[in-house]
This record gives C-alpha cells, sequence and structure tokens, in this order.
C-alpha cells in the first residue's frame, strides 16, 4: 500500500530503482525528491540519491479513446503463440520488415508468424472465439514487444485486450497497458512459403530426438553447427563433423519404409524448436535433400503449429 504526502512527478532511472528495491529487504521504502534535480531512495538504515531528468523531457505517451474498437483475446492462445514463435525473429536490423512477428485477427481465429529467412514459425488458434473482430487485421509486433507481452501474459487467466491505432498498438493486461510502436513494412507471403508436397514423414519421440541433437552438435562446426540426418529404412542416423573438433554418430530407430535420403539442418534451429513443441511426439516431414522441411507436434491443443525449416549445403 503506498502512501503520498506530497503530489508531484519526476523522471528516475527506471532500472536502477527496480535493482535497488530488488535488494532491499521487505520494509517501508521513501521517494523523496531531492535538491539540485535528484531523487532520495531510502529505506531502514539505506540511503541513496540518484540524478533525475527534467521531467518536460519525458515523451508523451499515445492516447487512445476508441474503446469501441477493442479486440478480446484469449489469454492462454496469445502466450502460447508467442512462446512458439519469438526465438525465430531475425535480429538482422537491416531486414527492418522481419525484426518482428505478424499478427493475423481474423473472426473465431488468430495467428503469429515470425521468419528470419531461414526458418518460419506460424501458429494458428481457434481456441476461443476472438471477441470484437469483424474484418482480417494485420499488425507487426516489434521483438521487445513480444518479449515484454510474455512476460506480461506469464501468470494470469485474464483475456487481453487490443487495439491497433495508427502508428501504436495498446495492450491491456491485468491492469497494465503495454504500448508499442507498429513496424510499418510489408510482411512476406509466409502462406507461401510452407511446402505443400513433402510426401515423407517421420516421427520421433520428442525427448528422444532433443538429447541426440543436442549430443551429436557438441562436435558440430561452431560456425554452422550442422547436423546430418540420414534416413534409411526404420533408422536415422545423425552425425556431425568438423576438421577442428572431430565427428559424431547417434542412431534413432524409427517406422519408416520410403526412399533413403540425407538432408542437413543447424541443430539450434531444430533445438529451438523442439523446446516449445508440447508434444511426446514430434513430425518431420520432407520431400528430398534440397526443399524446406516442415516439423509439427504429433498432438495439439487447440493451436495449430507448423515450423519450416531450411535446409543448409555443407
Amino acid at each position: 500500500m503506498a502512501s503520498v504526502v506530497k503530489g508531484g512527478s519526476l523522471t528516475i532511472p527506471a532500472k536502477k530503482l527496480y535493482e535497488i528495491v530488488r535488494a532491499l529487504p521487505e520494509t517501508k521504502i521513501q521517494i523523496k525528491e531531492g535538491v539540485k534535480g535528484s531523487v532520495k531512495v531510502s529505506a531502514d538504515h539505506f540511503d541513496s540519491r540518484m540524478q533525475t531528468l527534467p521531467r518536460e523531457d519525458f515523451p508523451t505517451l499515445p492516447e487512445t479513446t476508441e474503446e469501441s474498437s477493442l479486440v478480446s483475446l484469449p489469454r492462454a492462445g496469445l502466450r502460447e503463440m508467442v512462446t512458439k514463435t519469438q526465438f525465430a525473429i531475425t535480429g538482422e536490423d537491416t531486414r527492418y520488415f522481419l525484426n518482428g512477428a505478424l499478427l493475423v485477427l481474423q473472426p473465431g481465429k488468430m495467428q503469429l508468424v515470425a521468419t528470419d529467412g531461414h526458418r518460419l514459425a506460424l501458429v494458428t488458434t481457434t481456441r476461443e472465439k476472438i471477441k470484437g473482430e469483424e474484418d482480417e487485421v494485420k499488425a507487426i509486433l516489434p521483438k521487445k514487444t513480444l518479449l515484454e507481452l510474455a512476460r506480461l501474459l506469464t501468470n494470469g487467466d485474464k483475456d487481453v485486450q487490443y487495439l491497433a491505432g495508427e502508428n501504436h498498438l495498446f495492450f491491456n493486461v491485468d491492469g497494465r497497458q503495454l504500448i508499442s510502436r507498429v513496424i510499418d513494412a510489408q510482411f512476406p507471403a509466409y502462406e507461401r512459403v510452407v511446402p505443400k508436397s513433402n510426401n515423407k514423414t517421420i516421427e520421433f519421440e520428442r525427448d528422444r530426438l532433443t538429447s541426440a541433437i543436442k549430443r551429436v552438435a557438441l562436435l558440430s562446426s561452431e560456425r554452422s553447427k550442422a547436423v546430418k540426418l540420414q534416413i534409411s529404412k526404420d533408422r536415422v542416423d545423425i552425425t556431425s563433423n568438423s576438421p577442428e573438433l572431430g565427428e559424431a554418430t547417434e542412431t534413432l530407430t524409427i517406422e519408416y519404409g520410403g526412399e533413403d535420403v540425407e538432408i542437413c539442418f543447424n541443430a539450434q534451429y531444430i533445438l529451438d524448436f523442439l523446446s516449445v513443441a508440447d508434444s511426446s511426439g514430434v513430425q518431420l516431414h520432407l520431400k528430398d535433400e534440397m526443399s524446406q522441411a516442415v516439423m509439427t507436434p504429433v498432438e495439439s491443443d487447440g493451436c495449430d503449429y507448423t515450423y519450416v525449416i531450411m535446409p543448409m549445403r555443407v
């Protein structure tokens, strides 16, 4: 419970204030404006003084009064979508249009898709009706927005209120509002990236595949992280080879009677998918060693998860 003795406003370094408060014991904390542009933070026998910035220099926050345009998004579905796509966003600033994930809202359905040009993560949920949206709406959410949204969605079960303004996006979560700028760019036509003719399917135990990839990747090239999957009748040999480090192989037993195929992937890309695929089993869908592959969970709990990964040429 906060007790305000005298009202006012000031601009204070948020990160430092957070670190100080976190380091203090459970006790009463006093924040008081000092002299010459400073603020005092004290508790028990602790005293500190931090420099402030002029309050008028704090940026004006965008406002919206379009309450009638609010869209209610299912919290669990949105949380799941963010978790399963955020790692696929590129970190390359030169490709501005890929520095975020595309949110697509349709009546009764929402999608979130992210890609860095080497892999694509697409989640579609129809678990609950999207309330308040009658037409298709698309917006690219910046990566930092998704990271912050993931933290806000961690606990709780109330729906998220969402509104897209002209230049900003607004998310109301448990009494807190997250405001984000819109990435004004054209997102790639992701529907064309998902292959439709992959006719070879291999099913794995997720934990078993995860462990094998991790072990074999220890001796992969530090630069490429490449591992090769040599698929033949009822077995997959996972191998790595590095002139500087050596080589490793692990064999998994599978049910497969199709043509032999060898395909190479970035091990980290596979592990990223496996770490968030909430399923005891996963499937790998292939066409040949040159075409993009698709990974999907075997079980689905209200959402469809499609992960497209490009093969490597080594």
